[in-house]
């Protein structure tokens, strides 16, 4: 184990320390969520990213080939030899600009970090990277989660790749079914529970605690670590540059905190000179953050968060048996769990947030879709707030975006299908029947 990581609860006035030979996803001391912090001192790190660039020319090693582990001096948590890779991070960032005409955007500075090439088809592989090299670390023998389907996916794929046992708790009819596939044909152990996934969230926890399973939700701080390096293959994508604008669905939070956190360290490091903007896009039907940020001012406040704000409209959800509804599953949660981390982030980054219907998310599905690489729903949410802040004049019409598309298009496909048959939106493409006649088979094809 090396000591130049360890585990810090974000209460500043607790701020307790552990070392990283410890599972926890809690403070045990105050029940706060966990950094992963680094004694930069003991670890050598490049003097600037594009050295980073030299890995490439040793793409047979497993480390160097990972898009995750590329940058394993940034994340530096364990030894080599615990480190899992499976090929995460072979992503590529897109300049697209029929979909920044769409968006309203000059041409030339929209991107779309395209996360859907990963093994599971998400970017949930490269917090599991990290995840469970810190699971081999502490010696985890089984594992669980919970899951709006692509955590399932990806937890099981990279469980059985280590040979832990793996469990995850789904919500009753809140998955889609490509999703929901994945993780059973990778060998999960799949449990149905009665509720949605805040349900499924709190049973995990219980479960976890009890049993000493390893939990790999984004709870788990070393699992944020490897989110971390989305942020750095688009930096590395733009030729080591840094864009004006970072564009992210919200739904538990996990990447939008694990993005903050990368650009506050980078620039410690003085590894960048400024930070870009961060842009996080709720669901109208899961708006929680929205809600707090936007009406009841809630802030980060240098980690003295207002609890009772958060509380009391926690209370406010129970009180009217609130359950989120959407058609971006990924993002169907309203209680997400590293909201604090997310209020950080949005310090750092001078962050806004904005929420989105879903009409405007299946709208802009269809165009990533025709334009695009396609993507999941969650990931169109990008697009449609994109939509709206460069109408507000909020983002610049001449500013360089990064728009992170977190899944493939095939993990809900019944949701496109629907879309496209059944002609609920301007960009549907529905088939066309035609009898079995050359003849009138030619006259339909425009």
């Amino acid at each position: 184990m090396t000591d130049a990581a360890y585990q810090k609860c974000i209460n500043p006035s607790c701020g307790e320390e552990f070392d990283c030979g410890q599972s926890l996803f809690k403070c045990p001391k105050c029940g706060e969520l966990l950094d992963v912090r680094y004694n930069w001192d003991k670890i050598e790190v490049p003097n600037k990213l594009s050295e980073f660039a030299k890995r490439w020319a040793n793409r047979g090693n497993a480390l160097d080939f990972s898009g995750v582990w590329r940058f394993r001096e940034l994340l530096d948590f364990c030894e080599d030899k615990y480190k899992v890779t499976i090929g995460e991070g072979q992503t590529i960032l897109q300049q697209n600009d029929a979909i920044a005409g769409y968006v309203d955007m000059n041409a030339g500075h929209l991107y779309l970090q395209y996360e859907g090439l990963n093994p599971s088809g998400s970017f949930k592989d490269n917090g599991m990277a990290a995840a469970f090299s810190h699971a081999k670390l502490v010696g985890a023998t089984a594992s669980a989660c919970a899951s709006t389907g692509n955590t399932s996916a990806s937890v099981a794929l990279y469980a059985h790749h280590c040979n832990l046992k793996c469990t995850v708790f789904i919500g009753s009819g809140r998955i889609a079914f490509g999703k929901l596939s994945q993780g059973i044909d990778y060998g999960a152990q799949t449990i149905q529970v009665q509720g949605d996934f805040d349900d499924c969230m709190r049973q995990v926890q219980d479960v976890c605690t009890k049993l000493g399973l390893y939990l790999l939700n984004s709870l788990n701080p070393f699992r944020l670590e490897g989110q971390k390096t989305i942020m750095y293959r688009i930096i590395e994508a733009l030729g080591w540059d840094v864009p004006d604008w970072i564009i992210v669905p919200g739904g538990n939070l996990g990447n939008s905190s694990a993005f903050g956190k990368a650009f506050a360290e980078l620039k410690q490091l003085g590894l960048i000179e400024r930070i870009p903007r961060m842009a996080i896009i709720n669901a109208t039907g899961a708006d929680t953050l929205t809600e707090l940020v936007n009406n009841r001012k809630l802030i980060w406040n240098n980690g003295n968060v207002n609890q009772a704000i958060i509380d009391n409209f926690y209370a406010d959800l129970t009180a009217r048996h609130f359950s989120p509804h959407t058609c971006a599953s990924a993002i169907e949660i309203s209680r997400p769990v590293n909201l604090k981390k997310c209020l950080r982030a949005i310090d750092i980054c001078n962050g806004v947030v904005r929420a989105v219907t879903d009409e405007e998310i299946c709208d802009a599905k269809a165009v990533i879709g025709r334009f695009g690489l396609g993507c999941e729903p969650a990931s169109a949410a990008t697009i449609a707030g994109l939509k709206h802040l460069v109408a507000e004049g909020i983002v610049q019409k001449d500013q360089k975006v990064a728009c992170v598309l977190t899944g493939h298009p095939l993990k809900d496909p019944n949701l496109t299908i629907n879309y496209h048959k059944d002609k609920k939106g301007k960009f549907s493409n529905p088939p066309i029947e035609a009898p079995n006649d050359l003849d009138e088979i030619i006259k339909l094809i425009k």
